[in-house]
């Protein structure tokens, strides 16, 4: 009994993965195809799409399921997808921007409508939050990967047009239109600035150097 309840266990807590595995594989496909339909199947040219294209590499999804969302996105059958945006105020006067893709606009309102009055805040008018905002291209690297002198070079050569440290990372902010080719730049300029550093550890005979250069080459290779 014993071993038929810890197998019984095992399924249940793969199905409830499974599940949320395929939940987020439905969000993220239907977000490449409402990319696609708005801003081409490029990913270099669509900021949106290689956003969501990394958002599904970043859960393991499929290179095929991602290919069919794009064809899907692009094709005569695609699925018919609104973006929509809301803007309202939370408990404190906290300013709340909501972006939704749906596929029944009223039904949303409602269900945003909803989530505000419950916990205490109100729906605004458009551009009552999002006109003290705009939105930026961001790409993030682990500190370790380069100096802060070295990524804020990098983020320039690039084309970036900021980059600072929060926290554990290095923060590179560009336009929404940029991205993919900062994020593919950025990336570059730094995986060659630390490999010229290897190649120039890698002649001293002294072995922490030695070692020193293979970790370089570790964390050149996890931006790659």
């Amino acid at each position: 009994m014993a071993g038929h309840s810890k197998f019984a266990n095992i399924q249940h807590r793969k199905g409830g993965q499974d599940k949320k595995r395929a939940q987020a594989f439905t969000k993220i496909a239907r977000e490449i195809q409402a990319a696609v339909k708005l801003g081409g199947p490029d990913p270099n040219a669509n900021p949106r799409l290689f956003r969501a294209m990394a958002a599904g590499r970043a859960v393991n999804m499929p290179k095929d399921n991602i290919q069919r969302a794009i064809d899907k996105g692009g094709g005569a059958g695609a699925e018919q997808l609104d973006e929509i945006r809301y803007e309202g105020f939370g408990p404190g006067g906290i300013g709340v921007i909501v972006e939704c893709l749906t596929d029944n606009k009223n039904r949303t309102a409602g269900e945003v409508r909803s989530a505000f009055s419950k916990h205490g805040g109100n729906l605004g008018e458009s551009n009552s939050v999002s006109n003290a905002w705009r939105k930026v291209g961001e790409v993030r690297y682990a500190l370790a990967v380069a100096s802060e002198d070295a990524m804020l070079e990098a983020a320039i050569e690039a084309g970036a047009d900021d980059c600072v440290v929060e926290g554990e990372h290095h923060v590179i902010t560009c336009e929404t239109n940029a991205l993919g080719g900062v994020a593919q730049d950025a990336g570059q300029e730094v995986r060659r600035r630390r490999l010229g550093q290897i190649r120039m550890a890698h002649r001293h005979r002294n072995p922490d150097r030695r070692r020193w250069g293979r970790n370089a080459d570790e964390a050149a290779h996890a931006i790659g």
